[in-house]
């Protein structure tokens, strides 16, 4: 269904922009089948987009009565920190809504199609289905699962080393590469790393090689807070979201002074843990609670096996360079197992050379089973 697509195009044009809310894009045709507006939904707090597309057929001059909306989400039902989008239709004059899925909120979950259907249009679901679906999957995850979309994602030699011995690791793969993974950071709600990536690289973990109008929140596993007051990933305008295990007064004050969040959220003791760890399942549910939708991981190998052996890594982002490096940091501490059987079965969703470099994305199998 052609119009369906062009909705689709403009979900993908809210791809950095709509977090924490769904990516959904709306066409209008007249009854003779003109397009007459089009929109996306804008950053958080602004329209959605069947708004957008209705204020694009008025500023064109087109009266919408008895028009088709083509949306790629149902319209919402509820207000929140914008009106009812099926209002806005209703009132709009619109005489049919060709709708992707059901809206997973719980908020709307077919109230939206209900009005809809009361006010006397016509509704039909399910055209690009699929691709709606795939297009916000960290918001389904988070409405259906009460937990983030969590990506894993990874640079790494052919043979699997991330590092050398001696902790070099920039660049292993090239500038192509790297500008398409600050495209990955961009779409996510927030970007995850571990103490120990920002205390051996000394990252920004920003988004710098793309235009994005939004800077994802940085989430920092740091249990017994280590993270330097004064280190470059604080900044005015960037929220930090600290993780921690063990309280530690003087530490705790500096960071806040430096504008970090700091949320305790102590696990169990483990055998021959010096320390107590942050639960990382704990941590999943509240970022969920706080809206992230999609999360994007960028650590080390430690906390990159501790994410993968608590099953909450859902897909790996792998960007492997034509470069053979032998004894190095490997991508997680992930085992040792004992059979075959125990390894985690994946589902390739693509491979593609980007510049000299090759990505591969890799879905854990059953991740999107909900």
């Amino acid at each position: 269904m052609p119009h369906i697509a062009s909705a689709l195009r403009q979900a993908e044009s809210a791809l950095y922009l709509s977090a924490p809310n769904p990516r959904v894009g709306c066409v209008l045709l007249n009854p003779q089948g003109i397009v007459i507006g089009q929109g996306h939904t804008q950053k958080v707090g602004g329209p959605h987009a069947e708004v957008m597309a209705l204020r694009d057929a008025q500023a064109q001059g087109h009266t919408t009565q008895g028009a088709t909306a083509y949306v790629t989400l149902e319209p919402c039902a509820h207000q929140g920190r914008t009106g009812p989008c099926c209002d806005a239709l209703v009132q709009a004059g619109i005489a049919r809504v060709v709708a992707s899925l059901q809206d997973p909120n719980p908020l709307v979950a077919g109230q939206g199609f209900a009005r809809l259907r009361a006010a006397g249009i016509a509704v039909e679901v399910g055209p690009g289905a699929a691709e709606s679906r795939e297009l916000n999957i960290g918001f389904f995850s988070r409405m259906q699962r009460r937990k983030p979309w969590m990506r894993l994602k990874v640079a790494a030699s052919l043979d699997g080393a991330t590092a050398l011995n001696n902790g070099q690791s920039q660049w292993i793969t090239g500038p192509q590469a790297r500008t398409d993974g600050h495209a990955w950071r961009a779409r996510a709600c927030a970007i995850l790393t571990g103490v120990g990536t920002v205390l051996q690289d000394k990252p920004l973990l920003d988004v710098r090689h793309v235009d994005t109008s939004r800077q994802p929140m940085l989430v920092i596993v740091d249990s017994a807070l280590q993270t330097p007051p004064d280190a470059a990933l604080f900044g005015p305008a960037r929220k930090v979201l600290m993780y921690a295990a063990q309280p530690h007064a003087a530490r705790e004050a500096a960071l806040r002074e430096a504008g970090a969040e700091i949320v305790y959220l102590p696990g169990p003791m483990g055998e021959g843990d010096a320390a107590r760890k942050v639960d990382l399942k704990a941590m999943a549910q509240d970022l969920a609670r706080r809206e992230c939708n999609e999360i994007h991981i960028e650590a080390g190998h430690k906390l990159n096996g501790s994410l993968l052996r608590a099953g909450l890594v859902d897909e790996l982002l792998v960007y492997l360079a034509p470069m053979w490096l032998g004894q190095g940091a490997g991508m997680s501490t992930f085992g040792p197992l004992s059979a075959l059987a125990q390894g985690l079965a994946l589902d390739f969703q693509s491979i593609e050379s980007v510049g000299a470099d090759l990505r591969i994305l890799a879905r854990v199998q059953g991740s999107a089973d909900f």
